[in-house]
């Protein structure tokens, strides 16, 4: 996944680029319009794989997972429920599997990097909604506000997985500890 990440920020920022070269040469619109779709998926990409790395460099996979942010809500395993998580979770694509990896981890490791995974993705879906301020340089807000939306939402979606597992692999920790 890190790779095909990678590979589609690149992509993007030359596609970028060239629209950007075109239409200063040729100011046709659908020019324009390419440009700022390839810069706004080249932000979406990018701005994920930054983020990702700060938190990686500042955390390491050491969060505590014991801290009241980390803690499930009440109403959160009757939302879980609803949204049907637990059969969709296991076909959302992992960035780094090695880092959930038990073979290569212990359990309390792991909670702890799902902790990080959730900061980083509640951290996307904020960021997510940058690209609304390109609206008031180039208009079409319908266009961002839903880009944005749909961006927050797959973030979202991690999150929630995130904390949907956490509790099970926190039991799974305490009783490898005991």
């Amino acid at each position: 996944m890190a790779a095909v990440m990678k590979r589609t920020a690149g992509i993007a920022a030359v596609l970028t680029g060239l629209f950007v070269l075109l239409y200063h040469g040729y100011p046709y619109d659908i020019f324009l319009t390419l440009a700022i779709t390839a810069g706004t998926v080249l932000y979406h990409f990018a701005m994920r794989l930054l983020v990702g790395g700060i938190y990686d460099r500042t955390m390491g996979n050491r969060a505590d997972y014991r801290r009241k942010w980390y803690q499930l809500h009440k109403w959160e395993p009757w939302l879980y429920e609803k949204l049907r998580v637990k059969r969709w979770k296991g076909r959302m694509p992992t960035y780094d599997p090695a880092a959930f990896d038990p073979r290569q981890h212990t359990w309390e490791e792991i909670a702890q990097a799902m902790c990080q995974s959730e900061l980083v993705h509640e951290t996307n879906a904020l960021l997510s909604f940058v690209p609304l301020l390109a609206a008031f340089r180039f208009g079409a807000l319908p266009v961002f506000l839903v880009t944005s939306l749909l961006a927050a939402a797959f973030d979202l979606c991690f999150v929630m997985m995130q904390r949907y597992n956490r509790p099970r692999i926190i039991k799974i920790a305490d009783r490898q500890t005991k």
